[in-house]
């Protein structure tokens, strides 16, 4: 499973802008005074080779009471389901009483915890960490969180803690994995237990009853899955009982871990925007998916208007995303689910040839070509399969850095049309040549040189006649 890194300190010390960074994300708020952050934050790490889960917590405050002390429960939470932490304190401010308290805390939990040193941008390297020592939680690692210095050092550091097949530890269950997701009590079991054929998972009228991610290896005519039924993930602020605090982890690992998620919807209560949130998270893991509108059955026409305007206007991002009324309890529409997996299955796991997606490329160069950037036509020349799951295309070409991000949603719909991808996510990668000798400065031979100095001697000599 993905290993969890929890980021903690006391307020302000810029654990949200590590955040962002690490997930190229503006999920966290960021601003100038502290106490921003209360909830858990959940993101994916989007640097490095290694894939982790970052959780971004609220300032430990001496003084916690009334909501503070709630923000202090979610922190204690994240610290139980991480597996490193990063104890973020601030080098412009120095050592402080709270730092020393937050430090005993953390060395009881004894898991991995990585010393970092804040804001150092500015100051002076060899003084920066240098109160920092008497914690004694190792050597600190520098970072400036706002421009990114020092963070591959510190991903470094993370790779040296984690073992390397830290991602692989959970048994690799065999066959198409199939992730049910959603809130609690919008009927994830109900619907498990149909696409079984049998009673398999509790199911009761409350929610929350599905605790942990359940793993049913079975077999269907002739083929292997892995059927995962998930627990309900609610607001973080909803959460009171221990037994749910791994809830989101759980979920996440799970959808990481599968080919298809079926992202279930309460049709009744039509699309929240926490249904919105928790797609977007389906959407940055890569996976093809299936929206469930559940209870579909149970809805007026006036209702089912309203849910196909809010799929229209509330998920408009997941327009690749295959739409399914059904009722798990009664079973309607049901059935057709496992051809619609094995589908989108295939094209998730699609193999793309160079040469077809070359000529796809120069297709839709050449029905709509990239725009002009400093008097210059960026050039798309060639393209690669670059991995599956979602599908990855390498495109190669000139100045595709300052490509529009237009243009490049006008590709990947294009390579979704033409490649009849249904259901999955398309990711494009663009790279330019590089140029060895950028920023490099020419050093002139020793002829130049005399050459300049005799042009120069002339030029010199014509100025004062």
């Amino acid at each position: 499973m993905l290993p969890v890194i929890a980021l903690v300190g006391r307020p302000n010390v810029g654990k949200s802008t590590l955040f962002n960074y690490l997930t190229r994300s503006r999920d966290a708020l960021v601003a100038d005074f502290s106490g921003l952050t209360r909830d858990r934050q959940y993101g994916r790490v989007k640097l490095g080779d290694r894939p982790c889960l970052v959780v971004d917590t609220g300032g430990i405050a001496d003084d916690a009471e009334g909501i503070e002390s709630f923000a202090r429960k979610q922190v204690q939470v994240a610290l139980e389901e991480a597996d490193i932490v990063f104890f973020m304190v601030d080098a412009r401010e120095g050592l402080s009483a709270s730092d020393k308290v937050i430090a005993d805390t953390l060395r009881k939990l004894q898991k991995p915890i990585i010393l970092v040193t804040n804001k150092v941008d500015g100051l002076d390297a060899s003084l920066a960490s240098t109160d920092f020592y008497s914690l004694a939680l190792g050597e600190p690692v520098q970072i400036a969180a706002s421009h990114g210095r020092g963070i591959p050092e510190l991903l470094q550091k993370v790779n040296e803690l984690l073992p390397p097949d830290a991602s692989d530890e959970e048994e690799q269950h065999g066959g198409i994995g199939i992730a049910v997701v959603g809130r609690p009590n919008v009927g994830k079991s109900t619907l498990v237990n149909r696409l079984l054929g049998e009673e398999r998972v509790i199911v009761y009228d409350e929610p929350g009853t599905t605790r942990d991610s359940i793993y049913i290896p079975f077999e269907r005519n002739g083929k292997l899955f892995t059927l995962v039924d998930t627990a309900g993930m609610r607001r973080r602020s909803k959460i009171s009982e221990t037994i749910e605090k791994f809830s989101v982890i759980k979920s996440l690992q799970a959808i990481e871990k599968s080919n298809v998620v079926i992202y279930l919807i309460d049709a009744q209560e039509g699309i929240t925007d926490q249904d919105a949130h928790l797609l977007g998270l389906v959407l940055e893991a890569g996976r093809a998916l299936i929206i469930g509108l559940n209870k579909w059955d149970g809805i007026t026409a006036e209702q089912k208007v309203t849910i196909n305007r809010q799929l229209d206007i509330k998920l408009s991002f997941l327009e690749f995303a295959e739409k399914h009324p059904i009722s798990a309890l009664h079973g309607s529409g049901v059935g057709k689910m496992f051809d619609v997996v094995q589908q989108l299955y295939a094209a998730a796991m699609l193999d793309m040839s160079t040469p077809v997606l070359t000529r796809i490329l120069k297709e839709a160069t050449t029905a709509h070509q990239p725009p002009i950037v400093n008097t210059r036509r960026i050039k798309l020349k060639y393209a690669h399969q670059g991995g599956r799951n979602p599908p990855v295309v390498v495109i190669h070409g000139v100045q595709t850095d300052v490509l529009p991000e237009s243009y490049k949603r006008y590709l990947m719909n294009y390579y979704r049309d033409k490649m009849s991808l249904v259901g999955t996510p398309i990711r494009l990668v663009f790279k330019s040549p590089v140029n060895p000798f950028h920023g490099q400065k020419r050093k002139m031979t020793e002829w130049q040189v005399k050459k300049r100095e005799r042009l120069m001697k002339r030029a010199k000599s014509k100025k004062k006649d």
